[in-house]
């Protein structure tokens, strides 16, 4: 193939230069001459950039999500059982205020001093029951943040998102602003909110120094409860003390870890956490967390060398720990990512030993 006379011929020059013309100028006055240019093409085999690539959640972090929205995230008004106990709270709420006045009146008819005193024990009543109903929203509100904090972070790392990790950070360390105990890793984290580039290193570095020393707390309190079941189901003398016992600790436990994580679960919140924890345990098998934790029962010997009462014990103690990592999972203002989530040998290593453990 020839190159055509008047096809101008490869030259330095300089960028400043004015005689210069761009590609962009020249293309119609090259084509005019008979040229072809020909346009690139987009590399097939070429990397796509992080904002193309598809957000891929882990399956153990599905579950949690599932459970939250299960639990704490339901909105319980809208299905059949909500709009039962709503409509028989409200009736039992104005069966309570009749009594009320029939009472207000009838101390009245006996006396006005005793009339008086009746009205204003019911105004404090009335103002006692409002604050713990403002009390119970903002709990339910506080630990439904949490829950969706959680899956905002967990989609923010998984399309590596700077600008969704950056806000969702803010948020983190404002949850924490009124904890003295996470004064250090705050200001590591805001000094570190406009200088990581990369938003999944920014939700990492955030669960290494902010998570971490929560997760420890949450350990501890789990494996106190764990030691105390096991313990006191060994003991007990009668077997409905023992399941008292077991879902008084389980409801204990979720609630602690609440705490922990910066939640502050009422009555209500309670309710509300222990289906989300209920949910995750039957995603996630609950107590057949596979064929491995009864092989290590088995091979220490607990079903052969200890009595009966001790093995009870050992197995409401780990049911304990399993309950207790779900509400550490389901708490969690965040996914366990840049750490591996806990096991039942993790929090609970003296349920697997023959000797005791300090």
């Amino acid at each position: 193939m020839s190159i055509p006379e008047d096809r101008p011929r490869p030259r330095a020059f300089r960028l400043d230069d004015t005689n210069v013309r761009f590609a962009d100028e020249s293309a119609d006055a090259f084509r005019k001459q008979g040229g072809t240019i020909i346009e690139p093409q987009p590399d097939p085999f070429a990397a796509t950039s992080d904002a193309a690539l598809p957000a891929v959640i882990d399956p153990e972090e599905g579950a949690v999500e599932v459970a939250q929205k299960r639990g704490l995230l339901r909105r319980t008004l809208l299905s059949w059982g909500g709009l039962f106990w709503s409509a028989a709270s409200g009736l039992a709420a104005l069966g309570l205020g009749l009594w009320f006045d029939r009472l207000i009146r009838d101390l009245f008819d006996r006396s006005t001093t005793l009339g008086t005193i009746g009205l204003a024990l019911a105004g404090f009543a009335l103002l006692a029951l409002i604050v713990l109903l403002v009390r119970e929203l903002t709990a339910i509100y506080r630990q439904s943040h949490i829950a969706r904090l959680h899956i905002a972070l967990a989609e923010a790392r998984a399309a590596d998102d700077r600008e969704a990790a950056r806000t969702r950070i803010g948020e983190l360390i404002a949850l924490y602003a009124h904890r003295p105990e996470t004064a250090t890793p705050r200001a590591l984290l805001k000094g570190l909110v406009h200088e990581i580039v990369d938003g999944r290193d920014l939700i990492d570095i955030a669960e290494r120094n902010l998570m971490l020393p929560l997760d420890e707390d949450a350990r501890r309190e789990i494996a106190s409860a764990a030691k105390r079941v096991s313990v006191v189901t060994a003991i007990s003398p009668r077997a409905l003390l023992d399941v008292l016992f077991v879902v008084a600790q389980a409801m204990r436990l979720m609630r602690h870890i609440a705490e922990i994580y910066g939640g502050r679960p009422g009555f209500l919140g309670a309710i509300k956490l222990a289906r989300s924890v209920a949910s995750h345990l039957a995603i996630t098998g609950g107590m057949a967390v596979g064929d491995s934790l009864v092989q290590q029962v088995l091979g220490h010997g607990i079903a052969a060398k200890l009595s009966a009462r001790l093995g009870e014990g050992v197995l409401n103690g780990l049911l304990t720990a399993r309950v207790g990592l779900s509400a550490m999972a389901v708490c969690r203002p965040m996914p366990f990512a840049a750490e591996r989530p806990p096991g039942v040998r993790d929090v609970a290593p003296f349920l697997f030993n023959e000797k005791k453990t300090d």
